[in-house]
């Protein structure tokens, strides 16, 4: 069975505060830090740019999880391998040429991840499922924090579990989106490996013992 992570995400954090909030996690039991790209094109928000990412790799001790809410992703890898990604995740929805994509990411020692937007299948990945470390279902619309998980994830992580079953791949599942603790429990039972959680962690002054509960 795989290891279960938690990836809290700095979308959340408090933004004047941001070091601060890097460091107390590197304290917590969380796994990685993850952060949500946003060109204010594929999604009606803007985010931290290439500048902001190598600011936290300076005080992060753990893996930089980078999630690209942007369009023609293919443009910016090696940006962002420079700046210290560990994971880099494309929406399925931007890539023209998906494949390679994956490839040119991975030829940069980054692990690769496919996000998926709640309308997209999970069938759609059956063909380069093996070619990628992490497959992303969004489990509210992207764009903005604190919105509602969408029932419908239950099923598309089923069919992503049965996906990776059937494959044999070391492939992980994360769910981003709506999670807390009223569902991660049941996320992780159903076939989640990795949980993004934003609002549920940063909103609570025990953030701390929220990610241990989860854990």
């Amino acid at each position: 069975m795989h290891k279960k992570f938690i990836a809290p995400s700095l979308l959340s954090a408090n933004f004047a505060e941001l070091r601060h909030d890097i460091e107390w996690l590197n304290n917590s039991s969380a796994d990685w830090y993850h952060i949500d790209i946003m060109d204010g094109l594929f999604v009606d928000n803007i985010s931290f740019g290439i500048p902001v990412i190598k600011s936290i790799k300076k005080y992060a001790r753990k893996p930089l999880d980078i999630h690209l809410m942007i369009l023609e992703p293919e443009r910016y890898i090696k940006s962002f391998k420079d700046a210290g990604a560990d994971f880099l995740s494309i929406h399925y929805e931007t890539c023209i040429h998906l494949h390679n994509t994956i490839l040119e990411i991975r030829s940069f020692g980054m692990k690769t991840g496919v996000v998926l937007n709640p309308h997209t299948p999970v069938s759609l990945l059956k063909d380069i499922i093996t070619d990628i470390d992490l497959l992303v279902l969004m489990s509210v619309n992207p764009g903005f924090g604190g919105k509602s998980f969408i029932k419908n994830t239950w099923k598309k992580l089923r069919d992503a579990y049965c996906l990776v079953r059937e494959k044999n791949t070391a492939t992980l599942i994360s769910i981003d989106g709506g999670v807390d603790l009223q569902n991660a429990y049941g996320l992780f039972k159903s076939g989640a490996d990795v949980l993004v959680v934003g609002t549920a962690i940063f909103s609570t002054s025990d953030n701390m013992k929220v990610i241990k509960t989860m854990k």
